[in-house]
């Protein structure tokens, strides 16, 4: 049967009071299906309905303001929340904060093979991610405030040893985009940034009873559409309806170079600005090797795509995105999660099966705290409720990992000069302490399990030990009592001689990194 081809107010009409609600797409507008949020938001505001939801979405979505989720940000709308991030949802984090509604925060990748899991017919997604962290049942099980009470994480034991096991969620609508629709609903993703978890999503909702809406920006005839690019199939699809004006992501309406319809330019990559940030983006770089596969997380280390090619060694390296962007070179900012140039465009469920089995070689990914164990937080501060997106899924058997953040924060301002790093107001807030406010990475089950670790700063470098932080790199200027161990509620082991951070790094300009790629790759 062909779906009904409607308005996005015909979409709401089958969203009912109580319903568990699911909306595709990522962070910053990519896939989002965004006419269906504002349409439900000025609904809910004028009449009050649909009321009590559940909403869920695998990725905050949201532009850190007023756009996205925090849309839905109104008293009553939903009774439950579950994601992996809701930072960039600050109106709706501000709601959880009050406990105005339950709340939880799950690994991204859990969350999308939860999809695929939910299709399948399976009670839940049983996986090693988690463990030791705070979505652990015997932390917090992934609940953001006191309201929330029911448990969706259990650990559970197969084949001798431990698991969690992440219950099977409610799925009553599930609301996807896509860049064509033709009139029996098959759907094609020819203009979209990322494929992300379509398929699953429709094949959870319709196998369990519920709906599936979609948004396209154009609708095309019966059969015009070639097979081999459908990638979700019109039988699993209730109703469609035409938004021509959906962007790629809220700051970009359309790059042929985000869908993969053409190959950017290579040449006249541009020299970014000489910052604190780029700073330890370029040190966390200087772990990468040859022929890494690699992923970049959010924030800091989204820089180092960029930096890839301003270097000219983009191409020595695959830099992948959780999103299902695998190779090429990763956009940062207000696109953070899209890419150029890349090599294929996953579904997010399988990106996340690579991650979670091992298949990276190194990851760089932010910090909010470090404690003397080496285990990072970088989902719970600030008092507001965040999350972790894929970070724990990144970091959990990667093989190499580089945490990065500046040395302490709030205030802090630095200056470069001839290739050395002065501290001119040093930051108000440590981030070294004696104990994390909760455990996105555990660093003595990482120890444990003996993955390689280092924690970049713009002044110093740590390693991950059996006994925890090992200090052995300091910037050139750096008093190491004065400017390190001083800001520092944890005392690391020195040995010896400490190394100094490349002088490179606080110089303007590329570092000329392209001839050592060279000489490593052929010497491999």
């Amino acid at each position: 049967m062909s779906p009904v081809i409607g308005t996005v107010r015909d979409a709401l009409a089958l969203v009912r009071d109580g319903d568990a609600v699911w909306v595709a797409g990522s962070g910053a507008g990519h896939g989002v299906p965004q006419a269906f949020i504002d349409a439900l938001a000025a609904q809910f505001a004028d009449t009050g309905h649909p009321r009590d939801l559940t909403t869920v979405r695998v990725v905050g979505i949201g532009d850190f303001a007023d756009t996205g989720f925090s849309q839905l940000a109104l008293p009553g709308l939903a009774r439950r929340t579950v994601g992996s991030n809701i930072g960039n949802e600050p109106r709706l984090g501000a709601l959880v904060a009050d406990g105005a509604l339950e709340a939880y925060s799950l690994p991204q990748g859990v969350l999308s093979a939860l999809c695929r899991d939910m299709a399948a017919g399976r009670p839940g997604h049983i996986t090693h991610v988690g463990l030791g962290t705070y979505v652990d049942p015997r932390q917090t099980g992934g609940r953001q405030n006191a309201r929330t009470t029911e448990d969706v994480v259990e650990v559970v034991e197969l084949a001798g040893r431990e698991w969690l096991f992440y219950h099977a969620l409610p799925i009553d609508v599930a609301v996807l985009r896509a860049t064509t629709a033709d009139e029996d609903g098959n759907l094609t993703f020819e203009h979209e940034p990322i494929l992300g978890d379509s398929l699953a999503l429709a094949m959870a909702a319709h196998n369990n009873g519920g709906t599936v809406v979609v948004q396209a920006g154009r609708l095309a005839a019966r059969g015009s559409l070639r097979p081999a690019d459908v990638r979700v199939p019109g039988a699993l699809v209730d109703l469609v309806y035409v938004d021509a004006g959906q962007r790629q992501t809220y700051a970009t309406a359309y790059s042929p170079y985000y869908s993969g319809e053409l190959r950017a330019p290579a040449a006249g990559a541009a020299v970014s600005p000489l910052d604190v940030r780029k700073v330890i983006a370029r040190r966390s770089f200087l772990e990468f090797r040859p022929g890494d596969i690699c992923n970049l997380g959010f924030g800091i280390s989204q820089q180092i795509g960029a930096i890839a090619a301003e270097e000219g060694v983009e191409e020595k390296l695959t830099l992948t995105v959780e999103q299902g962007i695998f190779g090429g070179v990763p956009a940062f900012g207000g696109d953070g999660g899209a890419g150029r140039n890349y090599q294929a465009r996953l579904e997010q469920p399988s990106m996340f099966d690579f991650y979670d089995g091992g298949g990276l070689d190194i990851a760089s990914l932010s910090f909010a705290q470090v404690d003397r164990f080496g285990s990072v937080n970088v989902h719970a501060f600030d008092e507001r409720p965040r999350g972790p997106g894929g970070f724990i899924n990144i970091s959990t058997r990667t093989k190499r990992l580089c945490f990065v953040g500046t040395f302490t924060v709030g205030g802090l301002r630095v200056a470069f000069e001839d290739g050395a790093l002065t501290i001119l107001q040093e930051g108000r807030h440590r981030k070294f302490v004696g104990a994390v406010t909760e455990i996105s990475f555990n660093g003595r089950l990482a120890a444990e399990k003996g993955q390689s670790v280092r924690y970049v700063t713009e002044r110093a470098v740590f390693e991950l030990t059996p006994e925890g932080l090992r200090l052995i790199e300091v910037a050139p200027g750096i008093d190491v009592d004065k400017d390190v161990l001083a800001h520092m509620d944890v005392e690391p082991t020195v040995d010896g001689p400490l190394a100094l951070m490349d002088p490179r790094l606080f110089a303007a300009g590329p570092m000329g990194l392209a001839a050592a790629f060279a000489a490593e790759g052929a010497a491999s």
